[in-house]
């Protein structure tokens, strides 16, 4: 039996979408072209050979020897695949990114460790990590928060709620202008605050139980809890004394 059209289709853009994303994990290290053929080398070269293609091209394309406007670009592609192939770390790395090119994301992330991972400081990549993190829990927690309120006021629970709201500041007087779908808007913001302190597991976001926040203030956490404890042993020992003078305390 052939396969549903809508599975046939899902196979269909998993192969694209592979496809796509298998070619920048090699292209990464010397874009659309091939590191070793930039230099004219096989990918079994020696060193001493790598070097010397690249000192051999590096004087052909090298703009100061060569005016026109391509060499330039030239000699950038070539100096950068040799930073690649000239140490044996990052080289490997791009034997096995041509080796196993469906493996894009192991690729990438050994590529920009390797690149970048020693220019920037680890704690300002925690710091943006938890920012990051902290931004999307708020957001979340926002989210979550207006959609129960907004649940709450279609039901007829907040709806009565509001009229014998508006009925007990009018005190009993109807105002026959409105009617009952054009509530007073200061009535229903009064309603809508005591919704906020009554709507449990969709409370709203606060900025002290965030992660980031959390993070930050716990050592003030943990110091208070010391405190507590210490308060609380001290206080038992001092009201056993008190209550059983003759007894011993540990």
């Amino acid at each position: 039996m052939a396969p549903p059209a809508t599975t046939r289709w899902r196979a269909i853009v998993s192969m694209i979408v592979m496809l796509l994303l298998i070619i920048p994990s090699v292209a990464i290290y010397c874009d659309e072209d091939d590191c070793y053929d930039l230099l004219g080398v096989s990918q079994s070269a020696t060193q001493s050979e790598i070097k010397k293609a690249y000192y051999k091209l590096s004087l052909k394309f090298h703009p100061d020897k060569n005016p026109d406007p391509e060499s330039k670009k030239q000699f950038v592609k070539v100096a950068n695949a040799y930073e690649i192939l000239k140490d044996e770390s990052t080289r490997g790395q791009y034997d096995y990114a041509i080796a196993h090119p469906e493996e894009v994301f192991y690729n990438a992330a050994r590529y920009y460790h390797a690149y970048y991972g020693h220019k920037t400081d680890t704690r300002a990549v925690l710091v943006g990590l938890l920012l990051i993190l902290s931004a999307f829990q708020y957001l979340n927690q926002w989210t979550r928060y207006h959609q129960a309120v907004d649940m709450v006021k279609k039901t007829p629970a907040y709806k009565n709620r509001l009229r014998a709201l508006e009925f007990e500041r009018s005190g009993g007087a109807t105002n026959k202008k409105k009617g009952h779908k054009q509530l007073d808007k200061k009535v229903d913001e009064d309603l809508d605050k005591e919704l906020e302190l009554q709507i449990t597991g969709a409370e709203k976001p606060s900025v002290w139980e965030l992660l980031g926040v959390r993070l930050i203030l716990l050592p003030y956490t943990i110091g208070k809890l010391l405190v507590l404890e210490i308060q609380y042993k001290t206080s038992y020992l001092l009201l056993g004394r008190c209550l059983l003078p003759d007894a011993k305390f540990t």
